[in-house]
């Protein structure tokens, strides 16, 4: 997955300019995120810092960024030696992490939905718990595993569709097929049911777990219309969570 990863990371970089990931998925996450001023900050399956270099922006105090793709990484370290922010990269995989400081926050855009197994996924919920102080919080943006697959291409006018070889069951690959800037790219996520999320969660010590369905920002709906946005918001493809320590 690393080598593939280091393989797309220019194009991955790019996909985030596509419109739905402005007014939808940074909208939702920032809407979960709140107030970040003076926070610490762990964000984890970083990519190049698209996400990373804002939350210093936004007025966190001390953030760090992993991330498992060493051109993800080089690409992050580009940036702040272009514009330095004060932003610590590692290159590190999640499920062997540990514990590496006490955050305020712990967060991640689609890192969850790369455990192939329960146990995959309980070994990165402990690793993100024991990274944050009592009270902190772990906020994601992920795949919807509630999202049937009979919606999957209705999503295809925001620059994405999905894809299945088999039905969805624990662990089943979910194939997701970007098209940005006249170029197309794949990568799989990987189906466990809402049910397990939750049974991580609790299994690992969170104490409050909160969904949260995506939302449109005014700007989106006034640059395409809310009808544009309608078939995403019906579909969910993504989802928000938030878990408090």
């Amino acid at each position: 997955m690393t080598a593939y990863y280091d393989s797309i990371a220019e194009q991955y970089k790019k996909s985030k300019q596509l419109p739905f990931r402005l007014h939808i998925e940074a909208y939702t996450y920032f809407n979960l995120l709140g107030n970040l001023l003076e926070k610490s900050l762990l964000d984890l399956a970083c990519g190049e810092g698209f996400y990373t270099r804002q939350f210093k922006l936004q007025g966190a105090a001390k953030v760090i960024g992993v991330e498992i793709s060493e051109k993800m990484i080089e690409l992050a370290r580009q940036e702040e030696v272009r514009e330095a922010q004060n932003i610590e990269y590692i290159l590190g995989d999640v499920l062997e992490l540990g514990k590496i400081g006490s955050f305020d926050l712990v967060v991640a855009s689609y890192l969850l939905n790369y455990a192939q197994t329960r146990e995959q996924l309980l070994k990165m919920c402990q690793n993100i718990f024991i990274n944050l102080k009592p009270g902190g919080r772990f906020v994601t943006m992920n795949n919807n595993a509630s999202q049937p697959p009979t919606s999957y291409l209705a999503t295809e006018k925001y620059g994405f569709i999905k894809s299945i070889d088999s039905l969805l069951q624990e662990g089943t690959p979910i194939k997701y097929t970007i098209s940005a800037n006249e170029q197309k790219f794949s990568f799989n996520n990987y189906y466990l049911s809402t049910e397990t999320y939750e049974w991580a969660f609790r299994s690992v010590g969170f104490k409050e777990i909160r969904w949260q369905k995506p939302i449109v920002s005014p700007e989106g709906v006034e640059e395409f219309g809310e009808q544009f946005w309608q078939d995403f918001i019906d579909c969910m493809p993504i989802i928000g969570i938030e878990c408090l320590k």
